[in-house]
């Protein structure tokens, strides 16, 4: 059969032949053994209504031992034979552009040089799925292949409850992941009903289909990384020979050496996983692999003395790292770290003094003390960086719950008042003030054509653009625009491409109106192909999360999730092609509601009434609960709107002069 006809098929007509599982990749963690004998008989009931019954009695027992074996029912055995890649946009069957879009977008996301976990359908992150098992998916592209641009498509945490008639102007596509009733987000819940089939993690953009490689991140990583040393460095000094130290090559995280490459700092990497070091390393995304400590003291120090720019991933753990640096008196000038800490007790965060093999053996036979283990690891982490901190190391946390689960195991983390944090989120000190406030986020482009002479067409109209809005900018927003500019007339040197021909860049509403705006002009003259536009969902108003994306909300309402609600429905009626929502991206299941899009430029004069809608809004819904929260920035941002668009009117803030609340109570 082709590819079409695979796709157009759906479940099999005939029971395929069972897979081996592939050995010697990187594979999922086995997850915990969670569910009753009730419960387990339920997730095997829940699998088989995908199939005949015919060939229940087989799938049964396999299912079974997937279970056993995974801790979920992934049905390997449905997995197609074909290669998952982002192809052209031709090559999908589809009775709509806008599907074939999606399609794309899929594939990229299950693409093995992209994806985490292929063979598990998970993206990033350790346990960001696109779906939760291979029929999801079968039936998912079987959907999106034979749909029309009057129906849509309902997805429930990976699973497609239907197609259902709608209209050309209604999203093609909407999702949900994880979205739990309250009192049913601990952690142990998501292992419970995702073990059941019944619900899954989408992460941020790998539930939506949104994930573009490390390339996602690294432009946010490079603002931070930059912005940092800014921060601590005196006019005129460059981040040459300086040192930045974190950990995690995974997903999002394999984005950082390259960031610091562009910031121009040394990046010094911990990765307990090799696969995973191994495979940036390949990808070009790490400078320098080493495995022995004392080949990294003499390495670094070498660096040191010479002003070098280099990233460095130490295969090893980071705990070791900060103390061997400690006691080498190495000045580490930037600190954080980016492992998965959502996931503390799954293989999210390793524990220092126990290899990496031995402890996945300790998260299958032992997770008690794998935990205690890590509780221990945090603990000494935390202890470490206070002794650098002390020395005058600028560290931040990276909104991967590194102080939140340091703060939980016990570990010398919290403020004097012992409600806040010692060290700041980057959020609080740097992308919230400098970026979001102002409406600047990762705003992204995917040239679904597949060529990569489109992207760089993309690249130059987007230059341009920003250069001509440079013009007019006021002060406030000069730098920003200044380094957006430098980081997309760099982008294609800094080979960031992995997977689908796609770029991010931090703009706000204006930016990323006129450049949908050039593209979508340049696809109706033939210049390029169409275009998917969406975001990280780690943006101005996709997402509530106290301890990352919200941590700069001080009204008291950072623990609310209205913005990123209003979001996903506000973009749905404005034009976006597919929207999504999430409980969980980042920082953790139960700990955060994010929101994203997709939408899809096809030249069109409805292209360009949707995406100068829908993108406006997209941004200042945000920009608007910021000022709410008297964040000033955010205030002379929606000010500066209003002025010049006279529809929005905005509630605005009245401040209350310290002196009026003393006494009063």
């Amino acid at each position: 059969m082709t590819f079409k006809e695979q796709i157009l098929e759906g479940i099999p007509k005939e029971l395929p032949e069972k897979k081996p599982y592939p050995k010697n990749i990187n594979s999922a963690p086995k997850r915990k053994d969670i569910l009753s004998i009730e419960e387990k008989q339920l997730a095997i009931r829940n699998a088989l209504r995908y199939f005949p019954k015919k060939w229940h009695a087989i799938l049964a027992n396999e299912f079974a031992q997937e279970l056993k074996d995974y801790g979920r029912i992934y049905m390997y055995r449905f997995k197609p034979d074909y290669k998952f890649y982002a192809r052209p946009i031709e090559s999908y069957p589809a009775n709509s552009l806008q599907a074939a879009a999606i399609m794309h977008m899929i594939q990229n996301n299950l693409d093995p040089a992209v994806a985490q976990h292929p063979e598990e359908l998970i993206t990033y992150g350790g346990n960001g799925s696109v779906f939760q098992n291979w029929a999801q998916y079968l039936i998912t592209m079987q959907y999106l292949a034979t749909m029309t641009n009057e129906q849509t498509l309902h997805m429930y945490s990976g699973h497609p409850m239907g197609l259902f008639p709608s209209s050309k102007n209604a999203p093609r596509v909407v999702v949900t992941n994880g979205m739990m009733i309250p009192n049913y987000s601990q952690p142990d819940d998501w292992e419970k009903f995702n073990a059941l089939g019944v619900t899954q993690y989408g992460q941020m953009t790998a539930g939506s289909f949104m994930y573009i490689g490390p390339q996602g991140i690294v432009h946010g990583t490079t603002i931070t990384v930059l912005n940092a040393f800014r921060r601590i460095l005196t006019k005129g000094e460059n981040p040459a020979g300086k040192i930045f130290l974190t950990a995690g090559l995974g997903g999002m995280s394999g984005a950082q050496p390259k960031a610091g490459n562009i910031a121009g700092c040394i990046t010094v990497c911990a990765e307990i996983n090799p696969k995973a070091a191994i495979k940036r390393h390949e990808q070009g995304w790490v400078d320098v692999l080493i495995n022995d400590m004392d080949e990294l003291v003499i390495r670094v120090k070498k660096a040191q003395a010479e002003n070098e720019i280099v990233s460095i991933a130490f295969i090893g753990n980071v705990v070791d790292v900060w103390e061997r640096f400690d006691k080498e008196n190495i000045f580490i000038h930037l600190g954080s770290d980016q492992t998965s800490l959502h996931i503390p007790w799954t293989g999210g965060y390793y524990p220092v003094d126990v290899s990496f093999d031995d402890a996945n053996k300790l998260i299958r036979e032992n997770p008690k003390s794998f935990k205690e283990k890590v509780k221990e690891s945090l603990i000494r982490h935390a202890a470490s960086i206070n002794n650098h901190t002390a020395k005058g190391t600028y560290f931040f946390d990276y909104g991967n719950a590194f102080l939140l689960e340091a703060s939980r195991a016990g570990a010398c983390v919290m403020a004097p008042n012992k409600i806040d944090f010692k060290y700041p989120s980057y959020v609080q000190d740097i992308l919230g003030p400098m970026c979001f406030d102002y409406g600047f986020g990762p705003f992204r482009w995917v040239c679904i054509s597949g060529k990569s002479e489109d992207l760089d067409k993309t690249d130059a109209i987007a230059a341009n653009v920003l250069k001509s809005i440079m013009k007019t900018a006021p002060i406030e927003i000069k730098l920003q625009m200044i380094d957006n500019i430098t980081w997309i007339e760099n982008a294609k040197s800094n080979k960031m491409v992995v997977g689908s021909q796609a770029r991010i860049l931090y703009a706000d509403a204006e930016g990323r109106i006129k450049i949908a705006q050039a593209f979508n002009n340049a696809i109706a003259d033939g210049n390029i192909g169409p275009v998917v536009l969406g975001r990280d969902h780690h943006d101005v108003s996709g997402t509530d999360s106290p301890f990352r994306e919200t941590s700069n909300i001080y009204d008291g309402s950072k623990f609310t999730a209205d913005m990123a609600i209003h979001n996903v429905i506000g973009d749905s009626f404005r034009g976006a092609t597919w929207v999504s929502i999430h409980n969980g991206g980042g920082v953790g299941w139960g700990e955060v509601i994010n929101g994203g899009f997709g939408m899809v430029l096809d030249g069109s004069i409805e292209a360009e009434e949707r995406l100068k809608n829908m993108l406006f809004y997209d941004v200042n819904n945000g920009i608007s609960r910021r000022s709410w929260a008297r964040n000033e920035e955010a205030l002379f941002a929606i000010k500066r709107e209003m002025a010049r668009t006279p529809n929005l009117n905005v509630t605005l803030p009245n401040f209350v002069d310290n002196n009026t609340l003393e006494n009063l109570f």
